[in-house]
């Protein structure tokens, strides 16, 4: 089997972007100020695309979302983890890009111009929403969660729109510090204190 068998794919979803936390993208709603800059990063504890192993690695799009999530039109760069194979590489575009069809499709639709596709050094260390995501040369993100429960738990959300495991929380936090730097590609911001979240996330499609 190839990567055209289809795919399996689990880890977690962190979401960093312009606005405020928690971000109402993540909840189908209008971003703040009528557009949202954003880095969604999406870490593969366990995947599998046809009969390419794709466990342990990150894909990460950066995306300049004009108004309503949900209704498309993003300007998206997607960044793959260097330390993919050739191999894995291929099945993840194929995967993230649309081309296998199934949910990564869906979200895929949402992106009206790919800009480009690279290759990049990253580290994703994150645990809720403490941690940080880096991107070498691109990307700078440090994390901290929103602890607003009496007993000092991290605050969550349930049932939101970009949620795909029933009745797991979508940790909600704050970037200490956000930054993207890719003026090649037309991107180019630095926002601190504003939105993060986190959910677990799963995603499969056979043909």
């Amino acid at each position: 089997m190839n990567s055209a068998g289809g795919y399996s794919l689990e880890g977690t979803l962190l979401e960093i972007c312009s606005c405020g936390s928690p971000c109402p993208c993540f909840i189908g709603e209008d971003p703040d100020g009528g557009k949202c800059h954003g880095v969604i990063a999406f870490h593969l504890d366990r995947g599998m695309v046809g009969n390419t192993d794709v466990s342990g690695l990150t894909v990460v799009n950066i995306a300049q979302i004009p108004g309503n999530a949900l209704a498309g039109g993003w300007r998206s760069v997607m960044l793959v983890d260097d330390q993919a194979t050739d191999a894995q590489y291929q099945a993840l575009l194929d995967a993230f890009s649309g081309k296998l069809g199934g949910g990564l499709a869906d979200l895929a639709g949402l992106v009206g111009e790919l800009v480009a596709v690279e290759r990049a050094p990253m580290t994703h260390e994150v645990e809720k929403v403490t941690g940080r995501l880096r991107v070498d040369g691109i990307i700078e993100a440090d994390l901290q969660p929103i602890q607003s429960s009496p007993d000092g738990s991290t605050a969550t959300l349930y049932g939101s729109a970009f949620a795909t495991v029933e009745g797991a929380p979508a940790y909600v936090g704050k970037s200490a510090r956000y930054r993207v730097n890719l003026p090649r590609h037309g991107m180019a911001w630095s926002y601190d204190g504003q939105n993060s979240i986190q959910t677990a996330w799963k995603m499969e499609h056979r043909p």
